[in-house]
């Protein structure tokens, strides 16, 4: 099978128990006898471990078909555990080995989309996240329905992760094959590792790699922040009908996943940092549609506009760190950093938008992004201005 393929079955399948845990919480809570909000220390050692597994992803020395066999097994194994947990602390290990799993898939598959594959690759392999995370809610809902019973959706979950490892164990050699032998994408000198230039090993300027990561913690948390609370945002802030707003949740879900497929072709043909910069200018200007006063209809609008924009950014930027980090070990590291920071966004910033919507009130939501989505435009300028600096001299791919 080929790498891109391998990748993609990878995220999508990784994906769909990750994006399930929220639905199935309300039936082992009561399982468990535990409150609510209990759920919250599930999320902060998972994320941990995903930050954890995914810094360490870039400093072993292992290629990606072993790393993601590796991962999807920790994956099934932790699912058999939540499956067969009889309290709360062995789920949280069962979601310390997941975190475990996804941080290593995760880095891996980027790091190594970075150095192989083009600008329409990296989105559609992020795609099939997005269409896992879409299935995987539809998949639980109807077993639940069908009275399988959260046990049971755990462990039919492991025992397709536990196939998925057979197929990666298998394919793992195909990983191999996927150096590109033709001219070299955006950001890798032309004459690769070995020329004796030193640009595979270079490393970045520390300013320049804590800018990187400092924009990737803030976009992706500026993505979930939207997700996780434009449901509120719409409904006590703009006064839009649940239903309605839950629709327009799910649409800007959808956009992600739209903007990740349709976006990725085009960046393939303009260059990617064309598409990076205009989609770091839509965040901002879909948040003041959001901010600005008017119909309801105006907040939508710009809800969905700020999801079609943050589709391709993650993808894009770990595709040009190669441009300024180096070929193959300074972009491993870095964009294994890259993924462990955007956990940490992915999680810091929602929670810290949560505690200014309960001082505030709902309509917060929408001018908290704009700042947010402004100060991500700065670091932007800063980052693509200072690579511009220590770029080496690259051959556009044709």
């Amino acid at each position: 099978m080929p790498p891109f393929l391998l990748a993609c079955l990878a995220y999508l399948s990784v994906a769909l128990p990750g994006s399930t845990l929220g639905l199935l919480w309300p039936s082992m809570r009561l399982s468990f006898g535990e409150p609510v909000e209990a759920l919250g220390i599930l999320l902060i050692v998972g994320i941990t471990a995903s930050v954890i597994a995914s810094v360490a992803t870039g400093r072993v020395p292992v290629r990606t078909g072993p790393l993601v066999a590796v991962g999807t097994m920790l994956t099934a194994v932790a699912l058999a555990v939540e499956g067969f947990a009889p309290s709360l602390w062995v789920m949280a290990i069962g979601t310390v080995l997941f975190g475990l799993g996804f941080g290593a898939i995760d880095a891996a598959l980027n790091a190594h989309a970075a150095r192989h594959f083009g600008a329409r690759d990296i989105n559609w392999m992020h795609a099939s996240y997005g269409l896992g995370a879409t299935i995987g809610p539809l998949l639980v809902t109807a077993l639940l329905s069908g009275g399988l019973g959260w046990r049971r959706t755990y462990g039919l979950m492991a025992l397709v992760q536990a196939a998925l490892v057979i197929v990666f164990i298998v394919g793992r050699r195909g990983w191999r094959e996927s150096r590109r032998a033709t001219a070299p994408r955006v950001g890798e000198d032309k004459h690769g590792p070995d020329d004796g230039t030193g640009t595979a090993r270079r490393k970045p300027p520390a300013v320049l790699a804590l800018t990187s990561l400092t924009f990737a913690a803030v976009e992706t948390g500026i993505e979930s922040g939207a997700g996780i609370w434009g449901y509120v945002f719409l409904t006590d802030g703009r006064g839009l009908p649940a239903g309605i707003a839950g629709v327009a949740v799910s649409a800007y879900w959808a956009m992600m996943f739209a903007g990740r497929v349709v976006l990725g072709p085009v960046a393939e043909r303009l260059g990617p940092a064309r598409v990076l910069a205009a989609a770091v200018v839509g965040i901002p200007a879909g948040a003041a549609l959001m901010t600005a006063p008017g119909p309801s209809l105006l907040a939508v609008i710009g809800l969905m506009t700020l999801g079609l924009a943050a589709a391709p950014i993650f993808p894009l930027l770990t595709l040009m760190t190669p441009q300024w980090a180096g070929a193959t070990t300074g972009a491993t590291r870095m964009v294994s950093l890259q993924v462990a920071a955007s956990a940490i966004g992915s999680a810091a910033l929602p929670a810290g938008l949560g505690l200014a919507i309960g001082a505030v009130n709902a309509r917060i939501l929408a001018p908290s992004l704009l700042v947010l989505g402004l100060a991500m435009g700065g670091l932007y300028v800063f980052l693509s201005r200072w690579s511009g600096r220590t770029a080496p001299p690259v051959t556009p791919r044709a």
